[in-house]
């Protein structure tokens, strides 16, 4: 009786044992990859454009017209120098996390242009210093913010 109760107590035992390295062999093989396959990658953030120059192509969709577009470029101390259509202004434009963009405040020349430069300059301007986001897209740059989108191309 007594080896016929160790007999059941050691089948027990290695019943376990067999179960426990099963299990575990399960768990190992999840964190394996599939040959061929690799799993999803958190996106990772894109860089700011720091030391390239940017000439528009649109505001809010519509194209700038005439010869002088607005552009400006950023250097690596954030520091931001342009040309709004008629006037040279600078400024400072900060990244911030999840494609974020602050801009602080324009210095501006006084130059004097027709009205409608001017009008399409100020247009420019409020959007780029209210401007909340940015994005790069293959060689063109997006700001978004309440005041407006702006579209940039890569500039030499």
């Amino acid at each position: 009786m007594r080896r016929l109760a160790i007999l059941s107590l050691l089948g027990i035992a290695a019943f376990a044992s067999v179960a426990e390295a099963q299990s575990r062999g399960k768990r190992g093989n999840e964190d394996q990859q599939t040959p061929g396959f690799e799993p999803l990658k958190k996106q990772e953030e894109k860089r700011f454009p720091l030391g390239s120059s940017w000439i528009a192509i649109s505001i809010n969709g519509k194209a700038f017209s005439g010869t002088e577009r607005p552009a400006f470029s950023v250097d690596e101390q954030f520091r931001v120098q342009g040309f709004g259509g008629c006037n040279s202004f600078s400024a400072t434009a900060f990244p911030l996390r999840a494609q974020g963009i602050a801009v602080g405040p324009l210095a501006l020349t006084k130059r004097s242009c027709d009205k409608g430069v001017m009008a399409t300059e100020m247009s420019f301007l409020t959007a780029l210093r209210t401007s909340a986001k940015w994005d790069t897209q293959i060689g063109s740059l997006v700001i978004r913010g309440p005041n407006g989108e702006l579209k940039f191309e890569r500039s030499l």
